[in-house]
C-alpha cells in the first residue's frame, strides 16, 4: 500500500459519521486519533468502530487481519491537544454553527503544522462563514461524507474563496486515491448538490404524512415500487435522523429563505417525543 496523502489524521466527533470517517481513514492506512467530549462518548465511539469493522470482516468485505489493523490504527481521546501533530483534521460534530466555530478556533491554537488542513462535514452550513470565523480561513474546506461512511461512495468537496487550489487538490486526492471514494465539487451554496435536491423531497414526504394524505408505509412503498428508489423517503429520513434532518432543513431555510426547506411541525413533535428515527428505535417507522 502506498503512503496515504495524509498519514496523521484527526477526527472531531465519534458519532455514526465520525466513527465511520475514522474507519475509512484507518482502512486507507492512516494513523487516526478521534477526539470526543466525554469518557462515555469515547467508549461509545470505540464500540461503533469495533462493530462496523467487525461486521465488514464477517461479511467478507475486509479480512480479519485488515479488521485488526484498522482497530490498531485508531485511538480515542477527550483532549483537543492530542490533535496538535495532525496533518488533517476532519470535523464531524453536531450540525450547529456555534459548536463548530468554537472547535475551529480552538484548533487554531492547537495545530502545529502550518500546512495542516481542516475539513468540516457540514451538510448545510456555509463553509465560508465557518472559515472566516477562524484565524486560518485558507485551511478550512468542506468534505461532506454520507451515512454509512464505509459503504457510501460519495464525498462532496466545497472550497471557499480563501481555499488555495493546492489544498483543494490535496483533499481531492485524499478522497479519491486515498479513500477510494468518488468526489464531486460544489459551490458554497445552501445544501451543496445532494441536500439541495434531497431535503425538499424528504420534507415533502413528511408533510404528506403529516396531512394524512397517505401513511408512512404507503408513501415509502409508492417511491420504492413506483419510482424504483432503493429506500422510501420516510425510511431515509429515519436513517438520517429526524433531529439531524430538522437541523439541516432549518439551516438551509435560514440561508436561502426558500419555503421548500422549512422544517415541518411534525419534526418538532417527533423529536420532543424521542422519535428521532432509526437510532432511537422509532421515527416514521418502528425499529427493533
Amino acid at each position: 500500500m502506498s503512503a496515504p496523502v495524509f498519514e496523521r489524521i484527526g477526527v472531531l466527533g465519534g458519532g455514526l459519521m465520525g466513527a465511520g470517517i475514522a474507519e475509512v481513514c484507518a482502512r486507507a492506512g492512516a494513523e487516526v486519533r478521534v477526539v470526543v467530549t466525554t469518557e462515555r462518548s469515547r467508549g461509545a465511539a470505540r464500540a461503533r468502530l469495533e462493530r462496523s469493522a467487525g461486521a465488514a470482516a464477517a461479511k467478507g468485505r475486509i479480512s480479519a487481519e485488515e479488521r485488526d489493523a484498522v482497530l490498531s490504527r485508531v485511538t480515542f481521546g477527550t483532549d483537543l491537544g492530542e490533535l496538535a501533530d495532525r496533518q488533517l483534521v476532519l470535523e464531524s460534530v453536531t450540525e450547529d454553527e456555534n459548536t463548530k466555530v468554537k472547535l475551529f478556533r480552538q484548533l487554531d491554537a492547537v495545530l502545529t503544522d502550518p500546512a495542516a488542513v481542516v475539513t468540516t462535514n457540514t451538510s448545510s452550513l456555509p463553509v465560508t462563514r465557518l472559515a472566516e470565523a477562524t484565524g486560518h480561513p485558507g485551511r478550512l474546506i468542506g468534505t461532506h461524507f454520507f451515512n454509512p461512511v464505509p459503504a457510501m461512495p460519495l464525498v462532496e468537496i466545497t472550497a471557499t474563496a480563501h481555499t488555495p487550489e493546492a489544498t483543494v487538490a490535496r483533499v481531492a486526492e485524499f478522497v479519491t486515491a486515498g479513500l477510494g471514494k468518488e468526489a464531486i465539487r460544489s459551490t458554497d451554496r445552501a445544501g451543496f448538490v445532494v441536500n439541495a435536491l434531497l431535503v425538499p423531497y424528504l420534507l415533502a414526504a413528511a408533510r404528506m404524512a403529516e396531512s394524512g394524505h397517505a401513511d408512512a408505509a404507503d408513501i415509502d412503498k409508492g417511491m420504492t415500487l413506483g419510482c424504483g428508489h432503493p429506500m422510501g423517503p420516510l425510511r431515509l429520513a429515519d436513517l438520517v435522523g429526524i433531529d439531524t434532518l430538522r437541523a439541516v432543513a432549518a439551516g438551509l431555510y435560514e440561508e436561502s429563505g426558500d419555503p421548500a426547506y422549512a422544517p415541518p411541525e411534525i419534526f418538532t413533535r417527533m423529536v420532543e417525543a424521542g422519535h428521532r428515527g432509526q437510532k432511537a428505535g422509532r421515527g416514521f417507522h418502528t425499529y427493533t
